[in-house]
């Protein structure tokens, strides 16, 4: 037990020196922030204990300088006057102020029986004051960019308005702001099938296949129509071009396996030498099980049809009139069904065969229904292709 508590007593020894030494190798690569949180982190409990102390020093150290640190820049920054700097500012002063909180929290500290007073102050007014002056820069560049006509700009004044947003809610109109700069930033993809087959597609399919609130794949910039908006100037097309149906014959394929087992067919009398019943130690009559092998030919009948749509996906440019990427989809879709009878005994056969007994023949799926099953996996491979390609810009 003693050696346990030994043990214990040296492995806290050790984990509180490797905690100091990381606080003071963050002071003293100006890592104030980092220094505090770790500290306060070791005050949070037992923050009395004498082994505690060098934690509220090194704490104190690392408030006073960052403190310094912070208020020398700000005075700098002020001193410059470029509306640049408002936002560091201002964020600059929401970390002296949320640092404070912090530091409150596990106060009051005592460093050698005497209370540590560190030098707080309210930096409310200046928060408020540089909130406003960040929005009122931010909002003009904002508008700037919105007012530019390039969605690309329309989507860093939506990143600034959403800021703005964050920060000073509604401040001079941003949500409306917000919802423009999201539509001048969209990009509007008009969605189409075009068959190439010379064979005819069911309708369903072709309404399936470019309905695109099915897929779920409409981003925050980017919006499929399959049915083109006149009031929209589309961005890109993306077609989708059928180029092969495949169907196969339909098939039956058959396998005979013969099928052979030794069973029990009922009892008969035991004799003897002389063709005598034998007679058990009782008296009575030994019968013993009649054993046969029984035979039949098992038939295993596989049904199949396939189908195979060759298909492209290919991506235009409309504003420059210029196909920018195409992508092969290959998809198919198998019908099978196995089925068996068979000739001879029944009892020859084995579990498996009595399953395939059980089953019966179908019939066989139309070349349309074949064709509407394949657009399943089309389907899915149309979203994985969507869902992994960037749209970009010749």
């Amino acid at each position: 037990m003693k050696k346990f508590l030994l043990l214990s007593v040296l492995v806290s020894v050790l984990v509180s020196c490797s905690a100091k030494k990381q606080i003071e190798s963050a002071i003293s690569n100006g890592n104030y922030d980092e220094a505090i949180s770790e500290a306060l982190r070791k005050l949070e409990n037992n923050k009395d204990k004498n082994r505690k102390q060098d934690y509220i020093v090194m704490l104190e150290d690392a408030y006073y300088k960052v403190l310094e640190e912070d208020l020398q820049t700000i005075a700098h920054f002020k001193k410059d006057g470029n509306p640049e700097q408002y936002k560091t500012i201002y964020n600059i002063y929401v970390d002296l102020d949320e640092r404070q909180k912090a530091i409150k929290r596990v106060l009051p500290l005592q460093i050698n029986g005497k209370t540590l007073r560190l030098e707080f102050n309210d930096y409310s007014s200046e928060i408020v004051d540089y909130r406003y002056k960040t929005s009122e820069y931010l909002i003009g560049q904002g508008i700037t960019l919105l007012d530019s006509g390039d969605k690309f700009n329309a989507r860093k004044a939506h990143g600034i308005f959403s800021y703005i947003e964050q920060k000073n809610p509604n401040f001079e109109e941003t949500r409306s702001l917000i919802t423009e700069a999201h539509e001048k930033g969209m990009d509007y993809i008009h969605v189409s099938i075009q068959n190439q087959t010379r064979q005819i597609i069911p309708q369903q399919l072709e309404a399936e296949l470019v309905d695109f609130n099915t897929y779920g794949l409409n981003q925050f910039w980017t919006t499929y129509h399959a049915n083109p908006n006149e009031t929209i100037d589309y961005d890109f097309a993306m077609q989708l071009q059928l180029k092969q149906i495949n169907i196969s014959p339909e098939r039956f394929n058959e396998r005979q396996i013969l099928r052979e087992k030794q069973i029990v067919d009922g009892w008969e009398y035991q004799l003897d030498r002389n063709g005598n019943v034998k007679k058990d130690s009782l008296g009575n009559d030994i019968k013993i099980d009649k054993i046969i092998k029984v035979r039949a030919r098992f038939v295993e009948v596989l049904q199949t049809k396939s189908a195979q749509v060759v298909a492209d996906v290919v991506y235009t440019d409309l504003k420059q009139n210029q196909v920018i990427d195409a992508f092969s989809i290959d998809s198919g879709f198998v019908f099978e069904n196995v089925f068996g009878h068979f000739r001879g005994d029944k009892r020859a056969l084995n579990r498996d065969d009595i399953h395939l007994l059980n089953q019966r023949q179908l019939r066989f799926p139309s070349d349309e229904q074949m064709v509407y099953d394949t657009g399943e996996d089309l389907k899915l491979k149309l979203k994985d292709i969507i869902g992994s390609y960037p749209i970009r810009r010749s």
